[in-house]
């Protein structure tokens, strides 16, 4: 079959399933996406880039999304079209392609950090360039892509934003980009964005001080450049001061435990790295240990799990203060009484189980870590 029917084709089937969608509030008016060549007949990769990768995946879309009754009412039409009838029939088609085709990734990043870095747009209108980049970050290869578009800079420029939800949800975007992601971690932190983020965590407004929390912890997980930066401005006292906060908001609290037990589990896996002073600082120890005490089961488990890792590490003072500053005997037997109290409600009873295994593992770490503390 000759190469002009087939396209011809193409555009009428995607015509049709265009008409359907219409039909069904199925096409984005929201942007403007057209396509550049002004030839109604031929269509080649380049028109179709981001929308289909090749002339065969727009095939099989519009057949796919097209009615088969109605594709062969277009056939038989299709055969007793004139030449200046045809013509007509591929302007509109032409015109109901416009609508469908959609833009690449990439390109939607380009739009989005376009739009932030203009000053007439409303804000409005740059809360919707931040929530693009925010979906679109979750994708490894968007978020690899994001500082070669010049995203990075951008993102991180909001941060100093007057408005409250364009700072959270910048911190947000740097959070997601970085998550397991090395390669973003250091271009973030080679632009110097981590002290800002601590900062932020400080933040009156809870959810920004979530937020940057999340990307804080995103972005020295498993980063020992990232791990010590953060040590030398002072973490380990925002996390203290957090954990022994106990107005302070629970996710926040949450958010800082988990993060100790990360940070002393990465300790764990780079004996090589001399271990930072305060993971024996009886003050810090303490403030782990008393989040055990707080009524929120979760943060009583991940208050466990940071304890444990952090009997794993090689210095016996901590297994010392634990003992005699800390009172940990004490407490893992008080948490056991509760445990046993909780397994009796049906609702909580898994969980109780849950955490009564873990209460097990920290409380046979513990006995070990006190055969190695010298009498």
């Amino acid at each position: 079959m000759k190469m002009w029917v087939i396209r011809l084709w193409v555009l009428l089937l995607l015509g049709a399933a265009a008409a359907e969608l219409e039909g069904l509030g199925g096409i984005n008016r929201s942007r403007d996406y057209s396509f550049s060549d002004d030839d109604v007949v031929k269509i080649n990769e380049e028109e179709l880039d981001g929308g289909f990768s090749t002339l065969d995946g727009m095939l099989q879309w519009a057949i796919g999304n097209s009615n088969p009754e109605k594709l062969k009412e277009t056939a038989k039409d299709v055969q007793c079209l004139s030449t200046s009838d045809l013509k007509e029939r591929q302007w509109k088609i032409k015109e109901a392609l416009e609508q469908l085709k959609m833009p690449s990734d990439a390109q939607l990043m380009q739009i989005a950090i376009a739009d932030l870095n203009n000053s007439s747009l409303s804000l409005e209108e740059y809360h919707r360039a931040l929530q693009e980049l925010l979906v679109l970050v979750e994708v490894i290869d968007n978020a690899n892509d994001l500082n070669n578009l010049g995203g990075l800079a951008v993102v991180i420029r909001e941060l100093n934003n007057s408005d409250q939800e364009i700072r959270l949800t910048a911190a947000w975007i740097l959070g997601k980009a970085s998550q397991n992601n090395p390669t973003v971690q250091k271009q973030i932190l080679n632009f110097g964005a981590l002290s800002k983020l601590m900062k932020m965590v400080r933040s009156s407004f809870v959810e920004e001080a979530t937020k940057a929390l999340y990307a804080v912890s995103a972005l020295i997980r498993n980063n020992v450049d990232g791990q010590k930066l953060f040590y030398a401005d002072g973490g380990n006292l925002m996390l203290q001061d957090i954990m022994r906060n106990s107005g302070m908001d629970i996710r926040l609290r949450r958010k800082s435990a988990f993060l100790v037990a990360d940070l002393a589990e990465s300790q764990l896996e780079n004996t090589d790295e001399a271990e930072p002073i305060f993971f024996s600082n009886k003050l810090f120890l303490k403030s782990v240990v008393d989040l055990t005490t707080s009524s929120d089961l979760d943060l009583q488990e991940k208050a466990l799990m940071a304890i444990k890792s952090l009997l794993q590490l090689r210095s016996n003072e901590a297994g010392r203060h634990f003992k005699d500053f800390c009172d940990l005997d004490v407490v893992l037997e008080r948490m056991r009484k509760q445990l046993q109290q909780l397994m009796t409600v049906e609702t909580h009873k898994d969980l109780a189980m849950d955490m009564e295994s873990l209460r097990v593992e920290v409380e046979i770490v513990f006995r070990k870590k006190l055969e190695k503390v010298p009498a």
